[in-house]
């Protein structure tokens, strides 16, 4: 998808620019083109900036000819972001690699565009004077030693693994955003996104959902690595996007970190379970022995500040959401 000719794009719609704008980098991901159809719903004239290097255009695909969605394919590390226009009301930068097999293969690309990719739009936005938000990850906490975890707790990562590219990555995106917020005022928001799941996830995710849903619909075996006692915990895309739109319009979060997620905490054998039920698999569920590199044991938000500052919590079960899931995965 990277390499396809896009330049059936040009002109392809005479871009409104009035009203609300919001510019959403990383807008052909799986969370950022839900994040672009919200947005969309809600009168905003959006412009997405995606690379295409782990986002799809297919996901964006429906909303091309809308005369209020701008597409435009650059890179934040590389690229001069042409056709802004003259407004922007809000930022919302997603712009990473976020999967694990993804990061790993991109690890440099992840690296740059969470510290050289968040500089460019930070700049952007302190030059409209937009809200700006963060979309930062709960692999800040690495693997953690306070459960569940809280916004003020460090983190407990490891700087020089295989995972830090990520990690690390998203560390100092968080403390370049919060430079801009004290040294030049800037309307910043971060959150701190945990598993998130739904319709838009790419097969080779590599992330628990994805992998057990394609491993039972293919009949393969459902792999868990280690006894599958670690935890995570699962929100529905929907939610998410909720969240994250009511963070970065909020005037109470401004400055603030916001973890975002989903806090019914499962075993990872237990959701290989239900998934392998819901998909009436005949899988068989093997364990290896291997746990993954830096692989978190424990993962569970602590959202008492997104209820208390935007009254936000997901409401999607995690029965509908794997109904909705399982279903675009067999499309």
């Amino acid at each position: 998808m990277a390499g396809e000719d896009l330049s059936f794009l040009d002109g392809l719609n005479d871009f409104v620019q009035e009203g609300i704008t919001s510019i959403v980098s990383g807008g052909a991901g799986f969370i950022g083109s839900h994040l672009c159809d919200r947005l969309i719903d809600k009168k905003h004239r959006v412009i997405c900036i995606d690379n295409l290097l782990t986002g799809n255009l297919n996901n964006i695909r429906h909303l091309l000819e809308n005369p209020a969605f701008k597409f435009i394919k650059a890179d934040l590390v590389s690229d001069e972001i042409k056709g802004l226009g003259n407004r922007a009301d809000y930022v919302y930068h997603l712009a990473s690699p976020a999967s694990p097999p993804k990061y790993r293969k991109y690890s440099i690309e992840t690296l740059l565009v969470n510290s050289q990719g968040t500089y460019k739009m930070l700049e952007i936005s302190r030059q409209y004077k937009s809200n700006f938000l963060l979309a930062s990850t709960s692999e800040v906490y690495g693997d953690p030693k306070e459960h569940p975890q809280k916004e003020t707790y460090y983190g407990y990562v490891n700087p020089t693994g295989v995972r830090a590219c990520y990690d690390e990555g998203k560390r100092f995106a968080e403390a370049l955003t919060m430079e801009y917020y004290r040294k030049y005022k800037t309307k910043i928001r971060i959150i701190r996104i945990f598993n998130t799941y739904g319709p838009r996830m790419q097969i080779s995710d590599g992330r628990v959902v994805s992998n057990f849903i394609t491993q039972a619909l293919s009949g393969k075996a459902v792999t868990i690595y280690g006894k599958g006692n670690q935890t995570r915990s699962f929100c529905y895309v929907s939610d998410m996007v909720e969240g994250i739109v009511a963070t970065g319009e909020s005037s109470a979060t401004a400055g603030k970190i916001i973890n975002l997620g989903n806090p019914h905490e499962l075993k990872i054998r237990e959701i290989a379970e239900l998934i392998v039920s819901k998909t009436a698999s005949r899988s068989k569920i093997i364990h290896q022995d291997k746990r993954l590199d830096d692989d978190p044991e424990l993962r569970r938000p602590d959202i008492t500040r997104a209820r208390k500052l935007i009254n936000w919590h997901p409401k999607v079960s995690l029965g509908r959401g794997l109904d909705e899931t399982i279903a675009y995965f067999k499309r």
